[in-house]
């Protein structure tokens, strides 16, 4: 909590603006960061009642927020994203790459997630060459933000279908910049996050070793499943690899 500074927004509509206001702090500013929404002649937080996650830049600055609901019986979306603004570009950022960096050059491996819970959990188990594209879909420039420390990836993503597709998305951008990659995908029903709870560190550690597979060879291995016996779909889907 105290590492990556995780806050907590209070369940009312506007006490965090009421005491930003207080501060001195200009409400233009506190609606351009999006941090509060103003409508007319009222305004509210946009992060009340949500678990705070602070998005730092490559050089440690504050420049957004995620915020993760915490009550199971709410129906509002689970996770909010301050919005785009001149300090904060989604595409641009990976959240905890300014925790993760000397890690990361450390072993010349990332190791790229999809939450900020993920981050955190296997942060604090002791693997910190870790970071997340932080509620977006992996973009070329945050592929070039790690290509800037490292040429080596390792995409942990879950195993069920959602997860598989998202590992395909990102695949191709990784290999076309010239990047080194791997992936492991967890079985289903599991993720980085819940993993590093249950399991010792010699357990994931060799979990990781034992199942990170070479790009081309998973894509390989997906592709001829689903071509089965089909000699001429076999043929055309491996002309497709990158």
């Amino acid at each position: 909590i105290e590492q990556f500074q995780l806050g907590y927004g209070l369940d009312t509509w506007d006490a965090f603006t009421k005491d930003a206001l207080e501060k001195g702090y200009q409400l233009e500013y506190l609606e351009k960061t999006g941090l509060t929404i103003v409508k007319e002649d009222k305004h509210y937080d946009r992060f009340r009642g949500r678990v705070m996650f602070p998005i730092h830049n490559f050089s440690g600055k504050v420049i957004g927020f995620g915020g993760r609901v915490l009550k199971k019986e709410v129906k509002a979306a689970k996770y909010v994203n301050s919005p785009e603004s001149e300090v904060y570009e989604k595409r641009r950022v990976l959240y905890g790459i300014y925790y993760a960096k000397k890690d990361i050059i450390a072993q010349d491996n990332c190791y790229l997630v999809e939450g900020y819970t993920d981050v955190v959990t296997l942060y604090q188990s002791g693997i910190k060459n870790v970071v997340s594209s932080s509620g977006t879909s992996l973009t070329v420039d945050q592929i070039r933000l790690v290509k800037r420390i490292t040429n080596n990836i390792t995409i942990l993503y879950d195993g069920d279908p959602a997860g598989i597709k998202a590992s395909f998305r990102g695949i191709d951008m990784i290999l076309q910049e010239g990047l080194h990659g791997r992936i492991v995908l967890f079985p289903v029903g599991e993720d980085p996050d819940s993993s590093a709870v249950k399991v010792s560190t010699n357990v994931r550690d060799e979990f990781r070793e034992v199942n990170a597979t070479e790009f081309i060879t998973f894509i390989t291995s997906l592709f001829l499943v689903e071509a089965s016996s089909d000699l001429v779909r076999k043929i055309g889907l491996i002309m497709e690899l990158p």
